[in-house]
């Protein structure tokens, strides 16, 4: 490690090593300053995505280490791409722990939970530091297999660490509104009249990767208009290739967003039907497929009306908080009517 930073030669300067290692820590908290600020929002509305994808990124760091006794020539590059994923991961860590030890407290006793939830990760990390130093006392007089232990065992703990968070995330009840889990309530509502409760939401909400959220057909996406974009005349295909667009008013209520929600859902699964399929094949007439197409935004018109008030109520007794409905950054954009 040394060496490879530059003590050791005659010809280095403890400058020039001085000034790798700061390059080395200083790029770690150059990125965690970056990825913070880029991610800010998505820590809380999509918590549970960006924890698994970061623990990921953890795991990735740490095997990146392992490789520095192996490339020691290499060693600032690697121990700087290792820091920088794990800056980002510790960033993530501390931003999403307050609502998760917050969603296992009972009664106000999140300090509690947090110094339990501190308990268990120095109980493991000892086990940890323990196995390693009996397989370690148990291999002394085998250099070699000593030597390659660390590579061994590597993905292995790292696939049962991965596999325990990701069973741990789902188990996290967040009964916190966002975009995605509205989307589930809205969605068992309209298919058999029922609300599912933040546990029975926690087992159908995703913990994917951060890059695979919004590639599915048909979705629906809170935002605006892109002035740039390319837009059919024909606004059914529109939306059957690019998805549903709900833009919010200025000063649009949580109400307001569950109800544009609530009507976005109930055309979208209008239009994912094989009878909305079969019209729209059968006709070559626009005029037809527009009316059909207006005929739809009645109905979903009338749906909303009669069944918002009973949605709203059951959210409540489901104990869902309907105070606020968190929002990204892009899904915060709002418009406003301008006179001519």
């Amino acid at each position: 490690m040394f060496r490879a930073i530059g003590i050791g030669y005659s010809r280095s300067l403890t400058s020039a090593a001085a000034l790798n290692w700061v390059l080395k820590d200083g790029l770690g908290r150059l990125s965690r300053c970056i990825y913070t600020a880029s991610l800010a929002s998505a820590f809380d509305t999509n918590l549970k995505r960006v924890r698994f994808t970061t623990s990921m990124l953890f795991t990735f760091s740490i095997g990146v280490e392992l490789l520095t006794p192996v490339f020691p020539h290499h060693f600032l590059l690697l121990a700087s791409l290792a820091n920088v994923a794990k800056q980002m991961s510790l960033a993530c860590y501390m931003a999403t722990s307050p609502p998760i030890h917050r969603s296992f407290a009972i009664a106000d006793n999140l300090a509690e939970v947090s110094a339990k939830s501190q308990i268990q990760s120095v109980c493991f990390d000892n086990l940890g530091l323990m196995l390693a130093a009996v397989l370690n006392m148990l291999l002394k007089n085998n250099q070699r297999l000593q030597t390659g232990l660390p590579f061994i065992l590597y993905p292995i703990f790292s696939a049962i660490d991965l596999f325990g968070i990701y069973q741990g995330l789902k188990h996290v009840h967040l009964q916190t509104l966002t975009k995605d889990r509205l989307e589930i309530i809205i969605g068992s509502w309209i298919s058999s009249g029922y609300v599912p409760s933040p546990e029975e939401v926690s087992k159908d909400e995703e913990i994917n990767f951060m890059w695979s959220k919004g590639k599915e057909p048909l979705r629906i996406r809170i935002g605006c208009l892109n002035p740039k974009a390319q837009l059919s005349k024909l606004s059914v295909m529109t939306m059957q290739s690019q998805g549903i667009l709900l833009c919010i008013r200025e000063g649009a209520r949580t109400a307001d967003v569950i109800m544009g929600l609530l009507q976005a859902c109930y055309v979208c699964k209008a239009l994912r039907s094989s009878m909305w399929e079969s019209t729209t094949k059968a006709s070559d007439s626009s005029d037809l497929i527009l009316k059909e197409w207006f005929k739809l935004l009645d109905d979903s018109k009338r749906y909303v009306q009669q069944q918002f008030g009973p949605l709203n109520e059951q959210m409540m007794v489901r104990g869902w908080a309907l105070k606020n409905i968190l929002l990204n950054t892009e899904e915060q954009t709002r418009y406003s009517y301008m006179d001519d």
